[in-house]
This record gives C-alpha cells, structure tokens and sequence, in this order.
C-alpha cells in the first residue's frame, strides 16, 4: 500500500507557520523576507517559532536573495546559521549553493551537510538554476541531502510535468524529488499523479490587510503582509490524504 504524500508549506512568518500548522501542514519550510525569495529567518524568530510548535519545521538557510554563488563570508554566515538552527534543536534545515557555471557547489554543500546532522537538509530551488539537471541530481546525491525541491526548472511545477517524472524515476529511493512552485488544489492531483512524487510544496500565500485601526493617507500603501490561505492547505490535504 502506497503512503499518503507529504504536503510541505513554505511559510514566511512566525504567524504564518502556526496558521499553517494548525491547518495540518506535514512539514513547513520556514522563510522570512519573501519579495527577496525567502531568507534564513531571524534569531527572533527562529527560537520563538521552536517554542511554539515541535512539528517538522525546516528553516532556510539563505544569507540574501538574487542568485545561489556565495562569497566566503556569506559561507561562514551560513554555517553559522545551520548551527544556530541544530542548537534550537529544529529537524532539518534547506539550503543551495551554485558554482559559477551552472553546477553544484558539492564540496561546500556537503561541510553544511555534515554540520547540520543529525539535520535532514533539503537542497531547494537554486536546483531550478543549475545547468543540467540530472547531473545535478547525482551530484546531490553525493552531499548527503534528503531531497531536491525543484519546479523542473520553469516557474511552475505544472509547467514540466515530464521533467519532474523523469528526475522522480532517477532519484529512485536515493533522494526525494519534492516538486514545487505554483502548487495549488486545482492542480495537486495532477502533479503528484504525472510524477510519481512522494512529496509535495506549496505557499499556499495569501495577502493579508494590515490590522491597523489608523493609517497614514499621504503614504499611499497598503501595508499588506505575507500569510497562508489555511481553507486552501487543507483542500490539498484533503485531495491527497483522501
């Protein structure tokens, strides 16, 4: 008998990960900064978060947004976080790193990975920007990491159904091939269904209106924040559970 697949929520705030949890995430990836792509969350949060909640929590690790070729210091800040991440005792954590040319950053993604145990690590979307995929997918392999969360390399999963079959099929049970971006109860079923995956992402994002009472008219914004759709979580969990 065939497991139920795991629906992962990325989320971008502390609020916004409890209200994901409460709707029945599997796991979340934890994120701040969500105009940048995500960013490794604060101190702040991350040790209010672990208070709050011991579900399957994977903070990111990423030191700023735009592309995945780090400087040294950037590394060292990265190590940093993974340790601070192991100390707050959170299960896994999700990292990326690229050379110039397109490949993976083997050797530097395996010292984060062997920092980060007893941590699963997810390798995330800078897969997306490597040069050729199914090299990419061994090289991975070779880290040490847990899973690839990869939209097959266009901006929405759904767009390239046949690439993330194929990657499905190449990992075999090696590593999980998490296919994300653009993931949504319209087309979930389908998703899952065409590649064979296991496991599966999605922000389910929703715009939230400030709480404000008074506001500032000659600023002229709206001062929305990033959250999770709850009523959408749990129509996916329900297409995939059920």
């Amino acid at each position: 008998m065939m497991s139920t697949p795991i629906l992962e929520i990325a989320v971008f705030s502390v609020e916004a990960a409890v209200d994901a949890i409460k709707a029945g995430a599997d796991r979340i990836e934890f994120c701040e900064n969500p105009l940048e792509g995500g960013t490794t969350p604060s101190f702040g949060s991350l040790s209010t978060l672990i208070k709050v909640s011991n579900k399957s929590i994977f903070p990111i690790i990423r030191p700023r947004g735009g592309d995945f070729l780090y400087s040294k210091k950037e590394f060292e800040a990265m190590r940093s976080d993974v340790l601070m991440a192991r100390k707050l005792d959170y299960p896994g954590v999700v990292i990326g790193l690229l050379n110039a040319d397109g490949t993976i950053d083997i050797e530097r993604i395996k010292r984060l990975v062997d920092l980060a145990s007893p941590m699963e690590v997810t390798f995330h979307r800078a897969f997306d920007r490597c040069k050729d995929p199914f090299n990419a997918l061994e090289d991975i392999i070779k880290t040490g990491c847990k899973r690839i969360l990869t939209s097959g390399q266009l901006p929405n999963a759904a767009e390239n159904l046949p690439l993330l079959k194929k990657l499905v099929e190449q990992a075999g049970d090696r590593i999980i091939i998490m296919p994300g971006s653009g993931v949504r109860s319209n087309n979930i079923k389908e998703i899952l269904t065409q590649t064979g995956a296991t496991e599966i992402h999605s922000s389910a994002r929703k715009m939230l209106p400030s709480q404000m009472l008074y506001f500032k008219g000659t600023m002229h914004e709206e001062l929305l924040s990033t959250g999770v759709d709850t009523v959408e979580i749990k129509k996916m969990l329900e297409i995939i559970k059920h």
